[in-house]
């Protein structure tokens, strides 16, 4: 394949992708059909099938590609953060913007319906977010900022469940919860919990700050 040819194949595939995880986001995995993404690109579906398969390849390529994303977007946030807070705190600002995009069932329909992309969900959960997690809080220990009583490793598990909790339809039916509401108020109870005095200080000053922008 040549070089002309191989940024062909990319761009293409990097664009239906791209454009597929967006209608996922907007109406669920289930209700967004190959026709749809085709019309939506303004493109025949005989072009989508030139370079996937069938949905279930491109529901893993567009979950494959939109945790690389988000990867890399953390990554921005954790060096540019001053100390364990700040840090929780632009996470907070980047997860209110990813729960907007969010559809209620996008958890659902990836476990049920597409089990290979849930599993690339679950590897990042497990083997990027837990980490961090963990970095974070052993950071705010250091810094005087979370309790030193903290058990790291339970407390880093509890987030984990938090971050999909929101998108659990029995306890929190989507017609009567906002997921954005649900994962700011789960977000900030963990944060408070975790906060020595001077965190609790620090907190209620970023909280001003973020409510007066």
């Amino acid at each position: 394949m040549s070089t002309t040819e191989l940024e062909e194949r990319t761009n293409a595939k990097t664009k239906i992708s791209c454009t597929a995880f967006q209608l996922f986001c907007q109406r669920g995995i289930k209700s967004v059909s190959m026709d749809d993404i085709a019309q939506f690109l303004s493109m025949s579906k005989k072009t989508i099938y030139k370079w996937f398969e069938n949905k279930n390849e491109l529901v893993v390529a567009s979950t494959g590609a939109y945790l690389d994303d988000m990867q890399q977007r953390c990554e921005v946030y954790f060096q540019s953060s001053g100390n364990a807070i700040e840090e929780l705190f632009n996470m907070m600002s980047m997860t209110r913007e990813l729960f907007n995009q969010f559809h209620p069932s996008i958890f659902h329909d990836l476990q049920k319906y597409h089990p290979e992309a849930f599993k690339l969900w679950m590897q990042h959960r497990d083997e990027y977010m837990f980490v961090k997690i963990k970095e974070n809080l052993e950071r705010g220990i250091k810094e005087g900022l979370y309790r030193k009583d903290l058990d790291v490793e339970v407390m880093s598990k509890v987030r984990l469940v938090q971050v999909e909790l929101p998108f659990n339809p029995v306890l929190f039916p989507p017609h009567k919860y906002d997921l954005k509401r649900v994962q700011m108020a789960t977000l900030e109870h963990y944060m408070l919990g975790l906060a020595t005095l001077k965190g609790h200080k620090l907190i209620n000053e970023l909280k001003q700050i973020k409510e007066e922008e």
